[in-house]
């Protein structure tokens, strides 16, 4: 039988700052992230391009993969594909610089084989626990499918799949063509 070793905040934080590889905090439980398929990158490159475009002269903030999110009622940090927040940022100072953003408006996770599941249903119902969270975007790299949800009320999250090239689809204030996300991707 395998055991864990889990660690306290404080120790992660310090394994984070001396860590080349991105570490996630799951409840005391250290997880190295892996390096994601070209695929997935130039999915996450588009979306950015599409973000700061669209959000460059209305105050919002596009974050990428490498901007750690607190959870605080699933005692997690996370780093999610993309983040868009156009409120003025809340972090929690970390002991060793790296601070953990604590009010994401708009989650965006380009999905995997690996991470499809977990993104999905864990770390969905995780982000829902905070309050700032409306908007959670999950973007196939199987093949062109985009979910957008939308929360309506606590317990009320509205969905729409995109599939068509030539759907615009509505994320937050933008407006994006599907075809301009799955730009240089064949799938």
């Amino acid at each position: 039988m395998q055991t864990k070793t889990l660690v306290t905040r404080e120790e992660y934080f310090d394994l984070l700052s001396k860590s080349d590889v991105k570490l996630e905090y799951h409840s005391g439980e250290v997880v190295a992230m892996a390096g994601a398929q070209p695929v997935h990158n130039i999915i996450s490159a588009n979306l950015i391009g599409e973000f700061i475009y669209c959000l460059k002269k209305k105050g919002c903030i596009v974050f990428t993969s490498d901007q750690l999110i607190k959870i605080e009622k699933c005692n997690k940090y996370t780093f999610p594909d993309l983040v868009i927040l156009c409120a003025k940022p809340i972090y929690e100072k970390a002991p060793h610089g790296l601070n953990a953003l604590e009010n994401p408006e708009i989650i965006i996770e380009v999905l995997s084989d690996s991470t499809e599941r977990y993104d999905r249903l864990e770390k969905f119902d995780c982000y829902k626990t905070i309050s700032s969270f409306r908007e959670y975007v999950l973007v196939s790299s199987k093949n062109k499918k985009i979910e957008v949800l939308v929360k309506r009320n606590e317990a009320e999250w509205l969905s729409h799949t995109y599939t068509d090239d030539r759907e615009n689809i509505l994320i937050g204030n933008c407006s994006i063509l599907l075809g301009d996300i799955y730009n240089h991707v064949d799938l």
